[in-house]
């Protein structure tokens, strides 16, 4: 496309539009005018887009095309409206929807991490390689379990929420390139397969598990929902089925960035059972309870309300009419 000759050709058009949509009261004709240009504007913005774009040009008719459907289709719906789609239909649609890729990463991750815990229990050599015996001693004796009340509650959990929120934004982000994301599950699953080997060589698994098992199940759980996530994303990229690469890249990036804001309302709850319950006083067999029933729950958030509203047609994008502005197809 030549810009200069196609801006000269329908910048009357666009120049119109501008001017009625900034009146502040239109006649009947000028509204269905101002329907048709709408239309018109929003396919001669798609074409420049996907040519060449200028970006000034660009932003100017983002500008009034925004405003024309703004006029057009009305206000949008309150905040909370769109707040509470995105979690009864938009967060658990994505979850469902990736649940083939997260689920396999989690038994895969389980695997690896049992086997590295076999691997640390079973050969004292691999342990003098981790850390002199002194080292190991003092970690399964008081360091492990003395992490968890190393700092008040509320600041102990705010600072796990944060670490565990970077872990999950980066396998989400970086999911388009793929290894970053194997990289951050490689390491994870082996530390935690390191500290299951030295806590079972020193026969206290049943504090690691005690320990571990009320916040870490809701917590792995998010780490792999946002590693499957960002995989698919990057997957995206090499098969985008039969859309095309853009628009389902668009479409899946938008799902996977609403998927953050979820996931992070998934670890801030496992965080706080971290800062408040796992280094409380309750027995082991209630801490666990706690865990199990935090992740119960979010499992059955995300089937019942996933799977309906997948059959529904969700994918986890965002409402249509917040998805920016598209050649429009006319009836």
């Amino acid at each position: 496309m030549e810009i200069d000759s196609y801006r000269a050709a329908h910048e009357p058009e666009w120049r119109r539009l501008e001017r009625l949509v900034n009146r502040r009261s239109l006649s009947g004709a000028e509204a269905d005018e101002l329907v048709t240009l709408y239309q018109r504007v929003a396919t001669h913005l798609s074409a420049i887009r996907s040519s060449s774009p200028d970006p000034a040009l660009v932003g100017w008719l983002s500008s009034v095309v925004a405003k024309a459907r703004s006029v057009v289709t009305g206000s949008a719906e309150p905040n909370w409206r769109d707040a509470a789609r995105f979690l009864v239909v938009g967060f658990p649609a994505a979850c469902y929807g990736a649940r083939r890729w997260w689920v396999t990463i989690a038994v895969v991750a389980l695997l690896v991490a049992w086997a590295v815990a076999a691997w640390v229990a079973g050969s004292p050599d691999v342990r003098a390689a981790i850390g002199a015996p002194d080292e190991i001693r003092r970690l399964v004796e008081h360091d492990f379990e003395a992490y968890y009340s190393s700092a008040p509650a509320g600041s102990f959990g705010t600072l796990v929420w944060t670490n565990n929120a970077l872990v999950a934004a980066t396998c989400l982000v970086l999911g388009v390139f793929g290894v970053p994301v194997v990289l951050v599950l490689w390491s994870n699953t082996v530390n935690l397969g390191v500290a299951a080997g030295l806590m079972a060589a020193a026969g206290r698994l049943d504090l690691f598990f005690g320990l571990i098992t009320p916040h870490g199940l809701l917590e792995l759980t998010a780490v792999f929902i946002a590693a499957g996530a960002g995989l698919r994303l990057g997957w995206t990229v090499v098969d985008p089925g039969p859309r095309p690469r853009g628009e389902a890249l668009a479409a899946q990036g938008r799902a996977t960035v609403g998927m953050a804001l979820g996931l992070a309302l998934v670890l801030l709850v496992s965080g706080a059972i971290e800062a408040f319950v796992t280094p409380s006083g309750l027995p082991t067999w209630a801490r666990v309870g706690i865990g199990v029933l935090a992740e119960a729950l979010f499992l059955a958030y995300v089937v019942v309300l996933g799977r309906r509203a997948v059959r529904g047609g969700e994918t986890g994008d965002m409402a249509e009419s917040s998805r920016g502005d598209s050649a429009p197809v006319t009836g």
